[in-house]
């Protein structure tokens, strides 16, 4: 096994399909990247880098190490591509590095010769290392093996790398593990070039991580040494002039040094210095070592923190802070830390030592990834100057970061301290979720400029979708603006401006911006977007209480341009103040902002770039502007808010509407007015706002509502300002309707509010209200029927049968309601009836009946001799109602007038006893139960003439309520229903026999004529003369003529 490349493995995956979605962030141009995409499954963009050679002819290299070649015999031997850049997309193309196929050799043992391949590069992963300097690349193949000239078949992963020099006119080959020193002892398993870098003066720096078993090497050659070196019939070649790094003693066995790589200045001569990662060892902490330009003797040794961290995977070197020294960073991307809930996870970190008088551990700072199994720290690149600020910028890579682990870029500034500890930009590359990721950001390579802009380029590598993207500077702009206001208090009765086109004076102040912008590599003109808004803080849809005197607007945006350099522009405008009637607010400060953009419409520049601001650019800023009150020279009103509360009740009943009426008295007993005063009350969640008290002319009527968006706050205005010496009288009705029994107290909070700065509430003052358990019973009760004693055609039998053979129903009927408010669970009704007196039955009981489920049981068997009940019955006597009538024949029934009542609390009387068990009763829930019985008649037909009053008794008691809280007193009560039994002389005693009957008819016949006969003989029936007798006539004639 090849335990570095092992190591790698784990980053490796099949392609995914590629969907790009850039991150938006600071100069980077992430709208339009260049994107060139390699074979599928090739691995393109697994290493990246620019090609430079002349300054008008620029490209970028992208290594494919499972690309397929047109070498013979051999498969996935890898590529190399050269990719010219232009600003549309262009196509890229492999460089032919080596177009021959495995070489061979003659193998001559016991003295057998035959041809035999030494060489094996297939699956060599060549380009999984690319670097350039000026004309020159090296790409290498870290899998390359060979046949050593040894008896055993065995090949070595010595690994190999290519030079191209001067512009692709000459290849030669490097492979310095290819020696005699073969096996794991010595450098068989070297794998050189794993990783690789050329110095600022084209010197070749390789890095071996197999040899010695896995101590691995640092080896270094100049280009002209390589290059007189290089026969290509030899396969073992001395290099003149090549350092490396020597095998150590047996405890530096699987360290891995070499595995990362990096060029810098540490040790104060003009000689750069290698930076190595030996990220497995010192017992897996790792550790990173810098190593003497000139003898490769260490000089500084930086450990890591965690076990197993891989603490210099990936190391890199350039000067953060300006200072003109190189600073080192160092990746950890299997650092571990724990969460704030004590949980652990994976999320890499970058440690940063910054170079003073010397390498000191002392001056680490760190940056720790945010993504859990992001793997941050796996690359890091040195970008130059990005921002132009004279600062070099760093950008990190986290190829599993990301909701799907797309992978990210995150890009950091430098600053004087070191690098700034947020990142200015993150880029992302976004694929959609599969079984393996994209690797974007596994590869990353910047600090040139491709565009020419000025302002450097960075090369993102995805060899998991296989695909190099190309991201550009873009030219940044420095601005700043100011905002001034005055005066900065709006007087409501200085009206000093007129309204356009109309007469209204109205009160106004002075506004003032100025915007200046300067920028390197830009346009003369930029062109900024000015968006002013007045009364900012009000929200969307609310009443601006300024506005321009202009546009009559509280919304203004300019299009400005500002020469590059050139001194700041400014503007000059007035606003006004609405007219206080229109708002009421008039305590907050009136804010207006101010934001400046660039121009998204300006045109591009000549590299089809749009600028962009300075991430640290403050575009934007506000100030503020007041209302004078009458508030004093401090223009702060200071009220004294005083709040009294009074209810007409203190007790709340479960399953009640409770309706409360309270009255308030609010007071401002302050020096200043209390600006937008209201009264708030806070209802629990049981309560409800019904409306104001509006029958009482001592109460002042305010318009009250809930709050917005709440249904549990009433406000109620009490003026704007509620002036000093104020006192305002107020009523609100609510009802309770919700209770539950969780709570045995709820409370309505009440409190005067105002939006003055100073003592702008009064108290909060609580109504409390006791919640309890109440409820009302009625019981009623009605006797149907009441009987006269003795019964027509009714005879006493010896042994009844039928029901009807004891004597006359009876029904009482008894109503136990629930009047409420709370609901019971359970009560008892207990009946109570005469049943023997003096040892003989007076009342029999047939059946009972319920209309609500009850449980019931007696105190003796129910129809005890088993009757028959009368399908119909036929009563012999009407039974009168309750409201009986008294005949005037009864009136004699009972001459000595005693009614003889029986009752259970009497000794002689014994009593049948029905209790029932009443289950739940809601408010207005009634219980109702029929009796039905028969009078024993036989008992009472003894005692003829004596009138009876059967007293029937019914007693409720409440034993449960259902709820937590329980009642002060349950009800109870009882209800007396009375049967009368009458006595009356019988029909028969009345009766008129025929003959006198008879007699009486002929008795009156014989006077009749007796009367007519005697009016006869007086002559009653003679008839009269007309004119009567004669002296009759004599009296109507005419008085003599002498009277006349």
């Amino acid at each position: 096994m090849q335990p570095a490349l092992a190591s790698l493995g784990q980053f490796l995956a099949a392609s995914l399909l590629l969907a790009l979605h850039w991150a938006n962030g600071f100069n980077l141009d992430v709208d339009n990247p260049l994107v060139y995409t390699g074979p599928q499954g090739s691995f393109f963009g697994f290493s990246v880098d620019f090609y430079l050679p002349e300054p008008q002819s620029v490209s970028i290299l992208v290594g494919a190490p499972k690309a397929n070649t047109s070498q013979p015999r051999v498969l996935e031997g890898g590529e190399v591509y050269y990719c010219p850049w232009h600003q549309n997309a262009s196509s890229c193309v492999p460089i032919q590095f080596d177009s021959t196929g495995a070489r061979t050799s003659e193998i001559d043992i016991n003295q057998t010769q035959w041809e035999e391949e030494v060489e094996f590069k297939s699956r060599q992963w060549f380009g999984a290392t690319v670097r350039s300097h000026e004309k020159s690349i090296l790409a290498c193949a870290p899998l390359y093996s060979w046949r050593t000239k040894k008896e055993e078949p065995l090949s070595d992963p010595v690994g190999t790398c290519y030079l191209s020099m001067n512009n692709f006119t000459k290849f030669v080959e490097y492979s310095p593990c290819r020696s005699d020193l073969s096996s794991a002892a010595g450098q068989g398993y070297c794998q050189g070039g794993f990783s690789a870098e050329f110095t600022k003066t084209g010197r070749v720096l390789l890095g071996g991580p197999g040899s010695y078993f896995w101590q691995g090497q640092v080896i270094t050659a100049t280009q002209e040494q390589i290059e007189k070196s290089f026969f290509p019939e030899y396969f073992i070649t001395e290099i003149k002039g090549q350092m490396q790094t020597r095998q150590a003693v047996g405890t530096y066995d699987d360290s891995y040094l070499g595995y990362s790589i990096a060029v810098g200045e540490f040790s104060g001569d003009s000689m750069e210095d290698f930076v190595a990662g030996v990220p497995k060892g010192n017992m897996t902490y790792g550790y990173v070592t810098i190593l003497n330009g000139t003898d490769l003797k260490s000089l500084y040794n930086f450990s890591g923190e965690q076990m197993a961290s891989y603490f210099g995977y990936a190391v890199a070197a350039t000067d953060v802070n300006g200072d003109g020294l190189d600073d080192l960073l160092i990746g950890a991307p299997l650092l571990m830390e724990k969460t704030s809930d004590g949980r652990v996870q994976e999320v890499g970190r970058v440690y940063i030592y910054l170079q003073g008088d010397t390498m000191n551990a002392s001056t680490m700072a760190v940056l720790t990834g945010s993504e859990e199994y992001g793997r941050f720290g796996s690359s890091i690149a040195p970008l130059g100057d990005l921002d132009q600020d004279g600062y070099n910028d760093v950008a990190i890579g986290a190829p599993f970061g990301g909701d799907h682990q797309q992978g990210l870029v995150y890009i950091y500034n430098g600053q004087a301290e070191g690098l700034n500890a947020r990142p200015s930009q993150v880029l992302q590359g976004h694929w959609e979720p599969s079984q393996s990721p994209a690797f974007f950001g596994f590869a990353v390579r910047g600090a040139k400029d491709l565009d020419g802009n000025g302002y450097p380029d960075m090369i993102v590598g995805a060899f998991g979708v296989d695909k190099a993207i190309v991201y550009r500077g873009r030219p940044i702009i420095y601005a700043s603006a100011s905002l001034t206001i005055f005066p900065t208090m709006f007087n409501p009765e200085e009206k000093t401006c007129t309204i356009e086109d109309t007469n209204i004076q109205v009160p106004c102040v002075n506004l003032n911006f100025c915007l200046n912008a300067s920028g390197k590599h830009v346009p003369d003109s930029i062109g900024f977007n000015v968006d002013l808004q007045l009364d900012r803080m009000k929200q969307k849809g609310a009443v601006k209480r300024a506005l321009f005197l202009k546009s009559r607007q509280p919304h203004l945006m300019q299009t400005i341009h500002i020469r590059n350099g050139v001194l700041e522009e400014c503007r000059d405008m007035k606003i006004y103040l609405r007219d206080e009637s229109e708002f009421r607010d008039k305590l907050s400060a009136i804010y207006v902002s101010l934001n400046f953009t660039l121009d998204p419409h300006a045109p591009a520049d000549n590299h089809g770039l749009q600028p962009v601001l300075n991430y640290l650019t403050k575009n934007y800023i506000e100030q503020k502007a007041q209302i004078q009150l009458d508030c004093g020279e401090d223009n702060i009103c200071v009220p004294d808010l005083k709040l009294a509360v009074y209810g007409d009740r203190n007790v709340v009943h479960l399953g009640d509407d409770n309706a409360l009426t309270v009255i308030f008295n609010a007071k401002n007993d302050g020096e200043g007015g209390a600006y937008e005063a209201e009264l708030y009350a806070v209802l629990p969640p049981e309560a409800q706002y019904s409306g104001i008290v509006r029958n009482n002319e001592s109460l002042s009527i305010l318009p009250c509502t809930y709050e917005e968006n709440q249904t549990q706050v009433v406000i109620c205005d009490l003026g704007n300002p509620m002036k000093s010496g104020t006192s305002l009288w107020g009523g609100l009705r609510f009802t309770v309707p919700l209770l539950r029994d969780s709570r045995q107290k709820v409370q309505i909070e009440f409190q005067v509010r105002s939006k003055n700065e100073n003592n702008s509430r009064s108290e909060v003052v609580p109504w409390d209200l006791q919640v309890e358990a109440f409820s009302t019973m009625s019981i009623n009760g009605v006797s149907k029927d009441s009987f006269s004693f003795p019964i027509k055609n009714w005879k006493p039998v010896q042994k009844p049968v039928k029901e009807e053979e004891l004597g006359p129903k009876v029904e009482h009927v008894y109503e136990l309601v629930n009047v409420g408010p709370s609901s019971i669970s359970h009560g008892i009704l207990e009946l109570r009836c005469p049943m023997r007196f003096q040892n003989e039955q007076v009342m029999y009981v047939m059946h009972y009946s319920t209309q609500r489920l009850m449980n019931c049981t007696s105190s003796h068997p129910i129809n005890e001799h088993n009757l028959l009940h009368s399908p119909t019955e036929q009563t012999t006597t009407k039974a009168p109602s309750l409201e009986h009538h008294i005949q005037r024949r009864d009136l004699n029934r009972n001459p000595s007038g005693t009614t003889h009542t029986l009752r259970c609390s009497q000794s002689q009387v014994e009593c049948f006893h029905l209790r029932c068990d009443v289950g739940t009763l809601e408010k207005r829930d009634a219980a109702v139960l029929n009796m039905y019985f028969r009078i024993w008649a036989q008992t009472f037909m003894q005692r003829e003439n004596q009138p009876y009053l059967l007293q029937c008794e019914a007693v409720y008691q409440i034993q449960r309520m259902p709820y937590k809280i329980l009642p002060r007193n349950y009800p109870m009560g009882s209800y007396q229903v009375n049967t009368s039994i009458h006595w009356s002389k019988p029909e028969s005693s009345y009766g008129v026999p025929l003959w006198i009957i008879i007699l009486a008819i002929l008795l009156g016949l014989l006077l009749l004529a007796l009367l007519i006969y005697v009016l006869y003989k007086l002559g009653f029936f003679k008839r009269s003369l007309p004119y009567g007798t004669a002296m009759e006539k004599a009296e109507l004639k005419p008085q003599a003529a002498s009277e006349a």
